[in-house]
């Protein structure tokens, strides 16, 4: 385990409230960092300024919303094996708040206020039945006042009943989301924008104002979680002083955290090489999907310049092998992160794994793990975890009962 003294300066210094010595006796002064939370700021809107080097991209939001918890830490994980000089540290979006915790949260700010700009009263997404994106734009739509609708993808053989309290879905449920079913089968035939435009008319001869969010939540104006997520990691460096990454890896679902970390590392001073892990499909559907995100804002640059996209899906999309569940047991057992199995699990495994296979690559260099959450998708895979668990057993209390025992005659 890493202490904090081996890294004092990347631990978020400048969202702390610092205890200052006052000159005048028995008074304590506070210095407040400008990064520092107000009261009342939490779940405000305010006017956005996007960085100095993405000031020629557009369109540029005008407003966000503060609903997660920034800037996240950055801290060195020390991950078994690496190749010789390698160092991991890993950028903790999973500690961006708990029910909006991960990537979806960045994306969302941005997301909601636009639906609020636009007069909506709910909002519609799509994802897969234990979705975090789903589940945390039920969390961002109730904390704005704003109703959610979600079509959730299941198996042909559950989508005619209860999708039940599992993870995501309990939280989403208990925010009072209203829920579709869509079979797999009927999701590939009809696809998620023809889904959600369904819903959307449906909402729409209702009376009701619905605004729409593409899976993931990501499309152009999404991508500015991650642009801004860049210039928060560039502060971080510079606060620092003495950490410069070389890469940054990150799981890749739907596009746009890979798509803003590319896009924000290319036109910022960071200039790292930014790998995507895909966890669903191929490597070509990303590379495409990214430059369409990144033509949204006219950046004018192509993703296979600032993108290197690899093949981490496995059994596919939410499927785990026992090895891939494995070894998130045995990650969170060495070094205390807990990955998800959908994501930063998959990610973080072939990561590894191309370290293990080609070591050259990677010898010497500074890497930054961005971990996106997703830790309650953890709770549909309990039945596959639990044969790796087996460290409990009954305290034996003989000890205590016997001296009890003889207590008792002694006092007699």
């Amino acid at each position: 385990m890493v202490t904090n003294t081996s890294i004092p300066k990347l631990f978020s210094p400048h969202a702390a409230i610092r205890r200052l010595t006052s000159t005048a006796p028995n008074r304590v002064a506070f210095a407040v960092s400008p990064a520092a939370a107000q009261i009342g700021s939490f779940i405000a809107e305010k006017p956005y300024t996007p960085p100095s080097w993405a000031c020629d991209l557009s369109p540029v939001p005008s407003h966000s919303f503060t609903l997660g918890q920034f800037p996240t830490p950055i801290h060195k994980w020390n991950l078994p094996n690496l190749p010789e000089g390698t160092e991991v540290w890993i950028k903790r979006d999973d500690l961006a708040g708990m029910e909006l915790s991960g990537n979806k949260v960045r994306k969302l700010e941005f997301l909601m206020a636009d639906a609020v700009a636009q007069g909506a009263d709910c909002v519609i997404t799509v994802g897969g039945i234990q979705s975090n994106h789903c589940r945390a734009t039920a969390m961002a739509a109730k904390y704005v006042n704003l109703d959610c609708y979600l079509i959730l993808v299941t198996s042909r053989l559950l989508v005619d009943e209860d999708p039940g309290l599992v993870g995501n879905l309990l939280v989403s449920r208990l925010l009072g989301a209203h829920i579709d079913l869509v079979s797999k089968g009927e999701f590939s035939k009809i696809g998620s924008v023809a889904l959600t435009d369904l819903l959307n008319k449906r909402l729409l001869e209702k009376g009701r104002k619905p605004y729409v969010i593409s899976g993931g939540g990501s499309n152009s104006l999404g991508n500015w979680g991650y642009i801004e997520a860049v210039r928060e990691i560039e502060e971080q460096i510079q606060l620092s002083g003495d950490v410069q990454f070389d890469d940054i890896v990150v799981a890749c679902g739907s596009g746009g955290t890979v798509a803003g970390l590319a896009l924000g590392s290319q036109l910022s001073s960071l200039k790292t090489k930014v790998h995507g892990f895909s966890v669903c499909y191929n490597p070509g559907y990303f590379y495409n999907n990214v430059q369409g995100l990144i033509d949204g804002l006219q950046s004018g640059l192509n993703s296979h310049d600032i993108v290197s996209i690899e093949d981490a899906k496995g059994l596919g999309y939410a499927m785990n092998t026992a090895e891939e569940l494995k070894f998130v047991k045995d990650i969170a057992a060495a070094t205390g992160i807990v990955l998800d199995p959908v994501y930063s699990g998959k990610a973080a495994y072939r990561m590894l794994k191309d370290m293990s296979n080609n070591p050259t690559k990677w010898e010497g260099r500074k890497v930054l793990f961005v971990h996106t959450g997703g830790l309650l998708g953890l709770y549909d895979k309990v039945d596959q975890l639990s044969s790796f668990f087996g460290s409990w057993q009954r305290m034996d209390l003989e000890e205590f009962v016997h001296a009890k025992k003889a207590l008792v005659r002694c006092s007699a």
